[in-house]
């Protein structure tokens, strides 16, 4: 009873470790994915006069939005950062000493992510669709708004419509213009005006729909072709109107106001509809889209087959049409070529039949045309509607993912706080990212069926996640650089090497006699070895059980005569005790005869590759053996002398 109530107690720590934390991380995901949005689109919002409370809008509505993408990275980060915590703190040694496997350490955690998922998909599927309606309204809204009038000196301002305006110099207190130039192009290029003034005041109406212009002391030229259609005067010659005034009003539109859009029009649209959609409205979408594209095929079929080059079959009637082709196939008469009836016919009715079939066939060409782009985006449509149906489960299982990447290599690494947990997390974030818009980009443009795309990040990150469980629950050296060191020393051959001090203390010191017949018995045990295992054929690689059994007691009885021999006082003894290679604990990827070994050998060709590459290691193997036997000679000379 009491440790029932310990491992509550155990699960209570566990998810007062995480739930802090992951609220923590959630916070700061959420607020660098609002950040890439604002890069994103800073160029539409600034400068365009937009208020406090549009402004905050729009970063509640996007911060609603993005909670599906932060929530991965966040359950990623906190994940790590808790188990790592454990880890570094020794805590999850302690816990593992009371024979609490980490799988059951996880389980709290796993019951709550596998909760965060659920209420993932339902938040998917009944609130962000009215979440990305709304924010890409509001998106749209900012975007078409006229932006904020600020005229610059010194350069051209053309963010009003038809209006092209020059300001030498501004007054920033009285907002007075000077040396003003316009190009007013409203009325079209043909009756351009320009205006240019001393100076000018620039103000708006109330609703604020127009612009006034109030300019002072200044001219204005236009064109006057009174609709004059003669190339050759208009080249010699264009006559204009000129106007000198000293103080002129000029009205221009210019809508100032924030106009936001209607949530309807997206929701109405036929080709973006789909963000604001659930799960069952995207399903009744796709079938009712299916089946217009379906008998637009059908449709098409029957169109080709009756508009063809056999369509001069049209003009007969229905039930006398292939008349002819089957009395031809019937009568022995030969059927003269089309080509020699065309010729046999007037110049004129040649013109007309050539004629007739050249609109036939653009006319064809054109409605194929017209119906294929029309499929196009029905396609298009299509795809967009699945991307946002799989995404409804994607994410969620994305998060599951992430956590039992998270989790186990927390446990692996044992590396807390900020530092290596985000270092981690952010490249494996970037790596599901660019997989991710792989998928949905191929799915999107019909490369891949949608089921592959969307679920192709899943597909390649869920292996990753099995293996760091499997490795952290077995408790894995994988992030122990130790380990990638004896491997690639392996690889290329780099031997390792003995070092054996001569010892202050001794408390065994080495029989002599015993060493020469441990040697004696391995030397003829290395024999034995070498008369059976000098040539392993394939079969008896991937078989052969007494190889691998015969090498580790060569290994251990020669390590054991080691061990005695490094308890000598002789320097001499010490350094040719160094001499003796350190043999290699085994060359077979799996054990020999096991179900893995037995698949490897019958699986063509990766058995016979496997086999290749191990021959460099056997023959290593074999020099090795026959070196112990010559230093073990050298030796026993050497202890006789």
């Amino acid at each position: 009873m009491r440790r029932f109530f310990h491992i509550k107690r155990l699960y209570g720590y566990i998810l007062k470790t995480f739930i802090p934390l992951f609220l923590m991380t959630f916070t700061i995901c959420l607020f660098l994915v609002l950040m890439q949005f604002l890069w994103k689109y800073v160029e539409d919002m600034v400068g365009k006069g937009l208020g406090i409370g549009v402004l905050a809008e729009m970063f509640v509505v996007a911060a609603l939005n993005f909670v599906p993408m932060a929530l991965p990275l966040a359950i990623l980060l906190a994940s790590l950062m808790v188990f790592g915590n454990m880890g570094e703190n020794l805590e999850l040694l302690a816990i593992k000493s009371a024979g609490i496997p980490l799988l059951k350490i996880m389980k709290p955690l796993t019951i709550l992510v596998f909760f965060i998922s659920v209420g993932t998909f339902f938040y998917q599927d009944k609130i962000l669709p009215k979440t990305q309606t709304k924010f890409y309204s509001l998106l749209i809204s900012i975007r078409q708004a006229s932006p904020e009038l600020d005229v610059p000196e010194g350069v051209f301002y053309k963010e009003i419509g038809g209006y092209n305006l020059y300001v030498e110099k501004k007054n920033p207190e009285t907002g007075m213009l000077y040396d003003v130039l316009i190009y007013d192009v409203a009325a079209g290029f043909n009756n351009m005006a320009v205006i240019v003034c001393d100076s000018a005041e620039m103000s708006s109406t109330e609703d604020k729909t127009m612009l006034i212009f109030t300019m002072y002391s200044g001219q204005q030229f236009q064109n006057s072709r009174m609709g004059e259609d003669d190339r050759r005067q208009s080249q010699e010659f264009v006559p204009y109107a000129r106007e000198n005034f000293a103080v002129k009003t000029m009205m221009i539109p210019y809508d100032a106001n924030f106009t936001r859009m209607d949530e309807q029009t997206i929701e109405g649209s036929s080709t973006s509809n789909y963000v604001s959609k659930n799960l069952q409205q995207l399903g009744e979408s796709i079938d009712s889209m299916r089946v217009v594209l379906d008998s637009v095929n059908i449709v098409d079929r029957k169109m080709m087959k009756n508009h063809s080059y056999l369509s001069f079959r049209s003009g007969y009637p229905a039930d006398e049409r292939d008349s002819l082709i089957t009395a031809a196939q019937l009568s022995p008469v030969e059927v003269p070529r089309h080509d020699t009836l065309f010729q046999s016919k007037d110049p004129g009715d040649q013109s007309t039949i050539l004629q007739n079939a050249f609109m036939k066939a653009d006319n064809n060409s054109n409605e194929f045309l017209f119906r294929s782009l029309n499929k196009t985006t029905t396609n298009r449509t299509i795809n967009r509607h699945w991307v946002e149906w799989h995404r409804k489960f994607t994410i969620p299982f994305t998060c599951m993912i992430f956590f039992f990447i998270g989790a186990p290599l927390g446990s692996i690494v044992r590396k807390g706080g900020l530092g290596t947990p985000i270092v981690i997390s952010v490249l494996l974030f970037i790596i599901y990212y660019i997989l991710e818009n792989v998928g949905y980009k191929m799915t999107r443009d019909g490369v891949w069926m949608h089921w592959f795309g969307m679920w192709f990040s899943s597909m390649l990150l869920l292996p990753v996640g099995v293996f760091l469980t499997y490795k952290a629950i077995n408790d894995s050296v994988i992030m122990n650089a130790d380990t990638y060191l004896t491997f690639f020393k392996r690889l290329f051959f780099i031997r390792e090497k003995r070092n054996y001090p001569v010892k202050s203390v001794v408390v065994h010191h080495p029989s002599v006699p015993e060493i020469k017949t441990r040697f004696k018995e391995l030397s003829n045990e290395i024999d034995s070895f070498i008369e059976r295992h000098s040539t392993t054929g394939y079969k008896m690689f991937w078989t052969d059980e007494e190889y691998d059994d015969r090498l580790k007691s060569i290994k251990n009885s020669l390590e054991i005569v080691m061990e005695q021999l490094s308890n000598s006082r002789s320097r001499g003894v010490l350094a040719k005790a160094e001499e003796f290679p350190v043999l290699i604990k085994s060359v077979r990827t799996f054990k020999a005869n096991s179900k893995l070994a037995r698949a490897c050998m019958y699986l063509f060709p990766v058995g016979i590759i496997v086999w290749l590459l191990s021959i460099p290691f056997e023959q290593r193997i074999i020099n090795d053996l026959k070196h112990v036997q010559q230093l073990s000679v050298e030796l026993n000379d050497y202890i006789h002398e």
